[in-house]
Formats: structure tokens, C-alpha cells, sequence
């Protein structure tokens, strides 16, 4: 069994309100973010790949560009523009890609990351 992994980076704002960070928190803010993809499987005999990663880079490539430069609170499908519903957005929108087993996305700045496994059957 293999994993490929897969990143790239966005730059984007959002504001979080209810929080214990206080104002701070509740204020417009950036932050610069870093999400991986990671695929698993076992590579076909053929191509001696997992998947074809053109097909990832094509789906991640759109969710960047989603992202990139927003403000989370507009995205509608984003919910609250916490780690978790990054994390879960990034999934729904790169799921057809391929065997994707999990996405984090990391906000160094502030040395936190977060992963979603995907929903529990």
C-alpha cells in the first residue's frame, strides 16, 4: 500500500466571532495556509502509479484558486472559515480525484494543523 501526498498554498482572511482569542479573533485577519492531499492505494500494474496525479493537481488547482485571496466568510459551502470546515471543504471538492484517504491544512503562523479522515461509515 502506498500514500502520495500533495500541498499547495493560499493566502486568505476570515473572522471568527465567540471565540476565546477575544477581539482579535473577531476581527478580519489573514492567515497564509498550507493543505495536503494525501491519496492511497496500490499502483496499476500499467502505469506503475497510484493515480494519475494530473487529475489531483487539476481538482487542487481549482480549490486553490477558490481560496486564494478570500475571505472565508463569503464562501458559502465553507461554513464557519474554521481548520475543520477547511478541511472538510478541501475533501468535498478533491474526493473525485481519487483514493483520497485524508487532507490537512496547516496555519503555521499560529503552529496549528488540522485533519479530516473524511466522514465515518
Amino acid at each position: 500500500m502506498w500514500e502520495l501526498t500533495k500541498s499547495f498554498r493560499f493566502e486568505a482572511a476570515h473572522s471568527l466571532s465567540g471565540t476565546t482569542l477575544g477581539d482579535a479573533s473577531a476581527e478580519i485577519h489573514g492567515h497564509s495556509f498550507r493543505a495536503e492531499v494525501t491519496i492511497r492505494g496500490t499502483p496499476d500494474p500499467a502505469t506503475g502509479m497510484v493515480m494519475d496525479l494530473g487529475l489531483l493537481d487539476q481538482r487542487m488547482a481549482e480549490v486553490q484558486k477558490t481560496l486564494d485571496h478570500k475571505f472565508l466568510n463569503k464562501i458559502e459551502a465553507l461554513g464557519i472559515p474554521t481548520l475543520e470546515n477547511l478541511t472538510r471543504f478541501i475533501w468535498e471538492q478533491v474526493q473525485h480525484a481519487g483514493k483520497v484517504t485524508r487532507v490537512s491544512v496547516h496555519r503555521d503562523s499560529c503552529n496549528e494543523s488540522c485533519t479530516y479522515f473524511g466522514p465515518q461509515k
